[in-house]
């Protein structure tokens, strides 16, 4: 008998569990989600960045075609200069609010994380639990035999 008959009827002979087909089933398909989450997360980068990178040769395209326009205007220096503080204020403003973002997305992400290694733990309690209780009652089910 070969190799690949014997491993064929030793799985054949192999006595199913339901728990082991849920468990074998389960962890294919989320380590298969988990293989798949670099890929994900690069594709929106790459779409955010390029959506970034647009914005920005939106704003230089307008700086070409208004430049000139604006010169001929020949606004006061004074006016230029408040707008310059105005437009400084702003933008040290939205500055402020992605760094505070990219903070507190920081923080959730670590509070979610904890939240789930505390689930975790707890559901390892309990399956412990729950796994003696099985034992207890398999043996009071053999001492009835």
């Amino acid at each position: 008998m070969s190799k690949k008959t014997e491993s064929k009827s030793d799985k054949q002979d192999e006595k199913l569990s339901v728990c082991d087909i849920m468990k074998e089933d389960t962890s294919e398909i989320i380590k298969k989600m988990e293989s798949q989450i670099p890929v994900l997360f690069q594709n929106y980068s790459n779409i955010y960045t390029q959506y970034l990178h647009s914005l920005d040769d939106l704003f230089g395209t307008c700086y070409i075609a208004e430049k000139e326009f604006f010169d001929k205007l020949n606004i006061d220096q004074s006016v230029l200069k408040q707008i310059k503080e105005i437009s400084k204020i702003i933008k040290e403003n939205y500055l402020q609010n992605i760094e505070m973002s990219t903070k507190l997305f920081d923080q959730y992400t670590k509070t979610k994380m904890e939240a789930i290694e505390s689930f975790d733990t707890y559901i390892h309690t309990t399956m412990d639990s729950y796994a003696k209780i099985l034992s207890q009652f398999n043996k009071f089910i053999k001492s009835l035999d």
